[in-house]
């Protein structure tokens, strides 16, 4: 399916993209909103961070999460170590407020000040903590749309089978209204812009642009959703502006949503080998570093949901199944869990997928041929490439930290060594596979 609209972020591309840098091959460690969200906060791979899915029995936002991770997150480290004023508006973690939580009176640390939303994205009829303090919005539009309610938040801190018709338009409605709500975001984007310009410190401003995980409206007959290893739910916006960028730059290289916490650490003068943080920073890249130095390949994990009963609505399909719409068409299941190398270098656009079911099944794209990923090309690609690709597969599944930053399977300098695995991970993924099935 495809959709023809004008861009509604054409004032964003402008004043961010256009007056810095931006990167075509921006990815996210998981395509689902807690474990990306989780993946932002503390630069680490979902098998690090144990954030499986968007439930409080999946870890997003739950004690153990709070006891673990939160304070080792990327404005913790700001606020404690570098002395940094923070400020937090919008969507925090889908469970965020739960009362299994501790409720919106819990506020992360790391947040000078906090406005967080209650559980999952509403634009109206939510309830908002206000450094720790409840505020409930209602359905008016002048006073409780939640976008133009966080702008105001910040300037008062500041001062595959067929379709119907009948479903494609349902898509297309659904697609057409989701990007009308970044026109709101557009123009927010556009006050803060000004206003720093007001102020004299928009030269002296790093300015970050991006998203939790890509969409799918209709792509391979799946209705609304994210969860999938494909481009459109993996691959995301990332625009930079700030200090030393120059304009109307593009930049190639591959970086991921772990990258994000250890780049703004490095702008505040905090290493990111002070922390455990799978990321790099890309900061350098932004500068005047050689990319041909930089890692070709990251890690994309997820660990599929299902039900332990049948859909009454679709009880052919049995149990396993989630996310199930009215013609049975479902998004999820238990046996939808994988993990995936995606590989960016000059000699290569792959992206390599082993899933944790029956027959451990594999998915191999070369992207630049099959930008659609329609066809999987795991039984006819050369022995050697599958081989490798497995390799550093296993390898940055069981990779935590500076491990996770060794070169990639087609730079020169990397040699496997199963010697230097990191055995032990909960995450059910995390079973070594010496030899391709």
């Amino acid at each position: 399916m495809c959709h023809f609209f004008q861009s509604p972020l054409n004032k964003t591309k402008k004043l961010i993209g256009d007056a810095g840098i931006s990167f075509t091959n921006a990815f996210v460690a998981s395509p689902l909103c807690c474990p990306s969200r989780a993946s932002i906060l503390t630069g680490k791979y979902p098998h690090n961070h144990r954030v499986i899915n968007n439930t409080i029995e999946g870890n997003c936002s739950s004690k153990a999460w709070q006891k673990s991770e939160e304070g080792q997150t990327f404005p913790a480290l700001l606020k404690a170590y570098a002395g940094y004023q923070t400020f937090f508006a919008g969507k925090y973690l889908n469970q965020y407020g739960h009362s299994d939580a501790g409720g919106v009176e819990h506020v992360p640390p790391g947040w000078s000040y906090w406005v967080g939303l209650e559980k999952n994205s509403k634009y109206y009829n939510y309830t908002l903590s206000v450094n720790g303090k409840a505020q409930k919005h209602g359905a008016n539009y002048s006073k409780d749309y939640l976008t133009d309610v966080l702008d105001k938040h910040w300037l008062i801190r500041q001062a595959k089978t067929p379709m119907t018709n009948s479903s494609v338009q349902f898509l297309d409605d659904a697609f057409r209204k989701r990007w009308r709500t970044l026109l709101s975001v557009d123009d927010l984007v556009e006050k803060i812009v000004t206003r720093l310009e007001v102020r004299g410190e928009l030269d002296n401003t790093y300015i970050f642009f991006t998203s939790d995980n890509g969409y799918h409206t209709g792509q391979f007959s799946l209705p609304l959703d994210k969860r999938q290893l494909y481009e459109f739910d993996i691959r995301v916006p990332l625009m930079v502006r700030g200090p030393n960028i120059k304009p109307n730059q593009t930049s190639q290289v591959l970086v991921a949503n772990v990258d994000l916490g250890p780049t703004v650490l490095d702008i505040a003068g905090y290493s990111v080998n002070k922390t455990q943080m799978d990321g790099m920073s890309f900061l350098p890249i932004m500068g005047k570093m050689n990319s041909s130095s930089w890692r070709t390949d990251i890690l994309v994990e997820y660990e599929g949901e299902g039900s332990n009963v049948s859909d009454p609505a679709c009880p052919l399909l049995g149990p396993g199944v989630s996310e199930c719409f009215p013609d049975c068409v479902c998004e999820d299941s238990y046996n939808n869990t994988y993990a995936c190398v995606r590989t960016v270098a000059p000699s290569a656009n792959l992206q390599y997928c082993e899933f944790d079911d029956n027959e451990v099944f594999v998915e191999v794209y070369n992207v630049t041929a099959d930008p659609y990923q329609l066809t999987n090309i795991a039984k006819t690609i050369e022995q050697e490439v599958l081989e490798k690709m497995n390799r550093r597969l296993m390898m940055l599944q069981s990779c935590s930290g500076q491990s996770c930053r060794t070169p990639g399977v087609y730079d020169s300098r990397y040699k496997f060594n199963p010697h230097q695995m990191f055995i032990g991970h909960s995450w059910r993924l995390n079973r070594l596979r010496q030899t391709m099935k």
